[in-house]
């Protein structure tokens, strides 16, 4: 067991706001001592990580306590969407520093802005935070999950790679293209019938999160070549930009 201040000094997090965490039931202390100070065990701390991981993620404090409340919440499948979300938040800090070094350097050289640009990044946080926050898409995916067999698993794998290496077959051509179209609805389909409604506003999410490194964006390049998870990103935005 750690006290209070023995937890502020490992974690560097102030007295006040483990008081704090504690008061809004965030974080709770193992226990009380008989004069009323908290106590901390392993357990606490790991959560006290998750709770670290999920605020330099720019994570409100409600949205964190529901996450972790959540009956759906998984801890792995949690920390490899921090590692992806992490990923793209140095992606978005070295062109911030590329652009500063290039001004110190040359200059301001014309209006270029979209080193600021956090889309990728906000996308991907919104895609998980819906994994993570029992959506009914989540509940129904976990429903769908549980009824089937690993055999089955493994053969929706390999039928959503199939469909990834198609892709693959139209990544040095144009996403608006007619065959690419067609992919994206037969994508959008196969995850509706075999995983859970997907709307357009969901499938642009996925799309994002394809191209935005980690785990996704690599098992689909492997499927298609590389490049593939961009461009399946790209065909997928501009299938949902469009009227239906």
């Amino acid at each position: 067991m750690r006290t209070v201040h023995e937890v502020s000094k490992l974690t560097g997090v102030s007295i006040r706001t483990l008081q704090y965490y504690d008061k809004i039931g965030l974080l709770h202390p193992a226990e009380y001592t008989e004069s009323g100070y908290r106590l901390y065990d392993d357990a606490a701390l790991e959560k006290l990580q998750q709770i670290l991981l999920f605020r330099e993620l720019e994570f409100p404090l409600k949205d964190i306590k529901a996450i972790l409340e959540s009956p759906d919440f998984d801890r792995e499948k949690a920390l490899e969407q921090q590692i992806t979300l992490l990923l793209l938040k140095k992606e978005h800090l070295e062109a911030l520093i590329d652009l500063a070094r290039g001004i110190k350097t040359i200059g301001v050289n014309g209006m270029d802005f979209t080193a600021f640009d956090t889309k990728k990044m906000d996308e991907y946080a919104a895609q998980a935070k819906a994994s993570w926050g029992n959506t009914p898409e989540y509940r129904e995916f976990e429903e769908k999950a549980k009824k089937r067999k690993p055999e089955e698993e493994r053969r929706l794998h390999v039928q959503m790679m199939t469909i990834f290496a198609e892709f693959g077959k139209l990544r040095e051509g144009a996403p608006d293209s007619s065959e690419a179209q067609l992919l994206v609805k037969r994508l959008q389909d196969f995850i509706t019938e075999h995983y859970y409604a997907c709307s357009d506003e969901i499938l642009s999410s996925l799309g994002s999160m394809y191209a935005g490194g980690g785990k996704f964006m690599k098992n689909i390049d492997a499927a298609g070549g590389e490049g593939t998870a961009a461009f399946v990103n790209k065909a997928v935005q501009v299938f949902c930009s469009k009227e239906k």
